[in-house]
């Protein structure tokens, strides 16, 4: 049993980039389901933080995102 302060508190960001998809085992590429410019929700520890020109961006899977905010 973890406290109510243990638990992981999502953030949110916006998509800056994407890629073309995911490739399935049968050589198909599956669309992503989000696209540049969404707000999205991911755990605080999801991704791998890199710094490009100066700026922290993280680089994360679809699969650790929680869903999009719509506005």
């Amino acid at each position: 049993v973890l406290p109510g302060s243990a638990t992981e508190k999502p953030s949110q960001g916006e998509v800056i980039a994407v890629g073309t998809g995911k490739i399935l085992d049968n050589g198909d590429v599956k669309a992503l389901a989000v696209q540049e410019g969404d707000i999205v929700v991911f755990g605080q520890y999801a991704g791998n933080t890199v710094k490009i020109d100066g700026e922290e961006l993280l680089i994360m899977s679809e699969s650790d995102l929680y869903g999009v905010i719509e506005a």
